[in-house]
């Protein structure tokens, strides 16, 4: 049983989206909350599998609310909601913790496949939309800082968990990692694994992150 929690400032959508997830086997509702500091409360309170997170909120918004949630410990991971006028928020949700995004929009299986995969651990956000939208928004993001040779991030991973992570912040599939390395998808799936372990990314988005901040994929690079 996947356990959910709706975060959504407008009662219509929270009760469009009760009903879409009641309806499905294997999901439960265990509340709702209609700003963030409710939801910060509610997610420590219940311990659902998956949080649905509005971004624009009055009071905490979503992008704070995430960043407490995912900051706790806890075992709740935030899949945030937005539509297109409010790509700029992106990022921030990303970097606050949230283990991706969809939008509003979003066809119903796509929304349910979404909370699926954020309930076992994977990232919502496929490899190649991550990596356009950071490009999108390069121009709003800070410069890498720092030398990323002085990380010791970085420094605990072999030659090649290191090209893995940059293949990872190209935006680069398993299979084409694969493809381009001459290696098994499930040999990838363990070195992609162990990079998230090194490096301490919740999940793939988050080393998405973590590779363009330290200047290892740039905008424009994606290609192979």
């Amino acid at each position: 049983m996947t356990t959910v929690l709706i975060v959504d400032d407008q009662p219509l959508q929270r009760y469009g989206f009760r009903l879409l997830l009641e309806s499905v086997p294997g999901t439960e509702v265990v509340g709702e909350s209609a700003h963030g500091a409710e939801a910060v409360r509610m997610a420590a309170e219940l311990r659902p599998d998956v949080v649905l997170m509005d971004v624009r909120m009055p009071g905490m918004d979503g992008i704070e609310a995430t960043r407490r949630i995912a900051g706790s410990g806890g075992r709740s991971r935030v899949l945030v909601l937005t539509t297109f006028d409010l790509d700029e928020y992106v990022h921030a949700a990303l970097r606050a913790g949230a283990s991706g995004f969809l939008l509003k929009d979003a066809r119903p299986e796509e929304l349910l496949a979404g909370i699926r995969a954020v309930a076992v651990g994977d990232a919502v956000i496929a490899p190649a939309l991550t990596r356009r939208l950071l490009d999108e928004f390069a121009r709003l993001l800070p410069r890498p800082a720092g030398d990323p040779a002085e990380d010791t991030r970085l420094n605990s991973l072999t030659e090649r968990e290191r090209e893995i992570l940059v293949a990872i912040g190209r935006g680069w599939t398993n299979g084409e990692i694969a493809a381009r390395f001459v290696l098994s998808e499930s040999t990838v799936k363990t070195h992609v694994g162990r990079v998230l372990a090194k490096i301490g990314a919740r999940d793939r988005v988050q080393a998405v992150i973590f590779a363009y901040d330290r200047g290892l994929a740039l905008p424009g690079d994606g290609g192979q």
